[in-house]
């Protein structure tokens, strides 16, 4: 987790207040920074109050603007935890069961597990505490913004990361740890932006909309991201 100086908090607030304005987005880009076991949790901010998912989080504070941390007994989804590196994946999750024999998602075990053992995760343990704010008023310096939106601010999101320096967005999910593994830990691993679907669970359990996609964007492409989108926002394309 990077530290940061109070300039540099108000920097990347006003960059959330920016992309909140410029995708006129409904609700907040949420800040999410990973603690490493041998730093601390930044004084000032408090554990959260209740136990539940990761992505029930990220929900929650799109939409009520709170901040706080979370250790691993906060986090009610083992996988999503292990995901971010707070913990182990459950030998349940990890070996495919859970999805084929529980959820029938695979034809096979093999397949399953094979899914399973791409998914992108944070070494076990690595990390102390995950914590979460809209982007627009967090006290920290995050490692990864997510942004849940509309397709339409998606394709927005990637004109302006590409308004730079050109190329194109990979995109890799599998229907799987989406908010988890796609929207934080692959952008942290790779720090590029992530792009991924929503899975089960995250639909199952929060309030994503069936209309809704999920961006990751890695902390440290926000300027060149806000750059972009003050170009890009807002005019129509010319073409498709």
């Amino acid at each position: 987790m990077e530290k940061a100086s109070p300039e540099q908090i108000e920097e990347i607030n006003g960059y959330g207040k920016e992309i909140i304005e410029l995708l006129k987005l409904e609700t907040s880009p949420v800040a999410v920074a990973l603690v490493p076991k041998d730093e601390e949790i930044p004084a000032g901010v408090q554990r959260i109050e209740e136990g539940m998912k990761h992505c029930q989080m990220v929900d929650r504070v799109r939409n009520t603007k709170e901040e706080f941390y979370t250790l691993l007994d906060d986090q009610t989804c083992k996988g999503g935890a292990a995901a971010l590196g707070l913990g182990h994946m459950p030998p349940k999750l990890a070996s495919g069961e859970f999805y084929h024999e529980k959820l029938k998602h695979f034809k096979t075990l093999e397949a399953s597990k094979k899914t399973l053992e791409r998914v992108p995760m944070l070494e076990a343990e690595s990390i102390l505490s995950a914590i979460y704010a809209p982007l627009e008023s967090a006290s920290f310096m995050p490692d990864v913004v997510v942004i849940i939106c509309s397709p339409k601010q998606v394709m927005l999101l990637t004109q302006a990361i590409l308004y730079n320096e050109g190329g194109r967005v990979e995109a890799e999910f599998a229907g799987k740890q989406s908010l988890c593994s796609d929207a934080v830990a692959e952008p942290y691993l790779s720090g590029k932006i992530g792009i991924t679907v929503g899975c089960t669970g995250s639909r199952k359990h929060t309030g994503i909309q069936d209309s809704e996609l999920t961006v990751g964007i890695p902390a440290k492409l926000l300027k060149t991201l806000v750059e972009g989108l003050r170009s890009i926002a807002g005019k129509a394309p010319a073409h498709a």
